[in-house]
């Protein structure tokens, strides 16, 4: 037997995720905070700022938000590469981020760090993965009613999590459901 790299860009994206952490805590140097979040108003003049916007994901404040986030990325992520493929994965975690962390910044007034909003795409998304096209799952409808319910509840709480990415990654994460519902895995 031997090991392989089954699902090169969940397990790709984990591995930049811990590195980042990892690199943040033995430098100090704040990596996390100046390069892997959003802050609450960007500068639309400064490059890094534009890439931020997609490098939140990878950016977590501690282990437990790190790893909170990598059981759901490294349960589900492989079983929709299987389905979609590695290419349409990556482009949807890239248009989640993007997503999440533009409607952040142009409707919150605080800043966004982490991939719960990836997180969440993941857990929509993988309702869809045995659906036969012109058909809605009921998971979908239960998971909809589960997560999604719970999180606009939680929206109301002075907590320091995102519920906002968390329905906003939902949404992508259903929209990519109902698009590719009905294709052949690649």
């Amino acid at each position: 037997m031997r090991i392989r790299y089954n699902a090169p860009v969940t397990l790709t994206f984990s591995l930049i995720s811990v590195l980042v952490l990892v690199i943040d805590g033995f430098t100090g140097a704040g990596l996390t905070g100046s390069l892997f979040s959003v802050p609450p108003a960007l500068s639309w003049t400064r490059f890094v700022d534009y890439m931020r916007l997609f490098t939140h994901t990878l950016g977590h404040a501690d282990w437990n938000h790190l790893i909170s986030n990598l059981a759901f990325i490294l349960l589900l992520g492989p079983i929709l590469e299987e389905k979609y493929g590695s290419s349409s994965l990556a482009v949807m975690i890239l248009i989640t981020a993007l997503i999440t962390g533009l409607l952040n910044v142009l409707f919150l007034s605080t800043g966004l760090l982490g991939a719960s909003g990836i997180v969440f795409m993941m857990i929509l998304l993988s309702s869809f993965t045995r659906v036969r096209q012109g058909e809605i799952p009921l998971t979908f409808i239960l998971v909809v009613i589960l997560y999604l319910t719970r999180e606009i509840v939680g929206a109301f709480a002075n907590d320091q999590i995102s519920q906002f990415a968390h329905i906003i990654g939902g949404v992508t994460g259903s929209l990519f459901g109902f698009l590719q519902s009905g294709r052949s895995p690649k």
